[in-house]
């Protein structure tokens, strides 16, 4: 009886969804194009977004150019979001920012250009174009509209978004560092500090640009080691002026005494010759 009642069941689902896909597919055949967009605003209220975006996928071409095409491409990015597709979501969004300046949906989709990039911004790891769009949105968001109830979420991503400029700079810095690159990391140190001076990584970038240019200097060639002796030395002052309580202050002094060691050897060594 348990199992005749459960196999009922199961075909009972069934058939349910299949008579669905057939509504479905009667609506999507339909050339009564007024009930093809109310159908779709339905499905869309119901949360039936993979159905409601196929019906105004199609609707996007039929009412283009009309006093409707800016609401249909609307609710076309909004069921993109709601199936996850970003990046088309981000696409209609710009589309009624280009081409909709009067629209109601206008501000809404200024910020949605932003927040659908930063949904598409990927781990600090990988290239950040991405990121630098969605700041860059976001911020015009905040410019056009000051007073926006929006704002303070825009600038939380903001926030969010620099953060992770940062630590990708952060990243590329150390790649140099932990390969033994040590010309090339006080480079990429030096151009992370110069861009994010606030930085919550200075105090282990400084630590770290002190270090390359020690570790380069006492491994330097004689020509070019008295220079990057006094270099490495002026970024143990540096150091110790910004973080004197610093827990590489005890590393770092036994830097000073080398650096210091050798630069009066080498200016003894001077002497003699002349």
């Amino acid at each position: 009886m348990f199992m005749k009642v459960r196999i009922f069941y199961i075909v009972s689902i069934i058939l349910f969804f299949l008579a669905g896909c057939g509504d479905y597919n009667k609506i999507m055949k339909s050339t009564d194009y007024e009930f093809k967009y109310k159908k779709a605003i339905e499905y869309f209220e119901e949360g039936e977004f993979t159905k409601a975006g196929g019906l105004f996928q199609e609707l996007v071409n039929i009412y283009r150019g009309t006093s409707r095409a800016d609401q249909i491409y609307y609710y076309y990015a909004k069921c993109m979001m709601g199936q996850k597709d970003y990046l088309m979501a981000k696409h209609y969004y710009r589309s009624i920012v280009k081409e909709f300046p009067g629209s109601q949906y206008y501000e809404e989709s200024q910020f949605m250009v932003g927040y659908s990039s930063y949904l598409l911004s990927p781990k600090a790891r990988l290239d950040q174009t991405v990121t630098r769009e969605a700041i860059e949105s976001l911020q015009l968001y905040i410019n056009l509209y000051p007073y926006s109830d929006r704002v303070d979420e825009a600038n939380r991503l903001i926030d969010e978004l620099q953060s992770k400029l940062v630590y990708k700079s952060y990243l590329n810095a150390r790649l140099y560092y932990d390969f033994d690159n040590y010309k090339a990391a006080a480079i990429a140190i030096n151009n992370s500090l110069k861009e994010y001076p606030d930085s919550q990584y200075r105090e282990e970038l400084m630590y770290m640009l002190l270090k390359s240019k020690y570790l380069l200097a006492i491994n330097s060639v004689a020509d070019k080691r008295q220079e990057r002796l006094s270099n490495a030395l002026d970024e143990y002052f540096a150091f110790i002026d910004e973080y004197p309580e610093s827990d590489f202050r005890k590393e770092i002094d036994k830097f000073y005494n080398t650096l210091a060691d050798l630069l009066n050897y080498d200016a003894g060594q001077e002497t003699n010759i002349n």
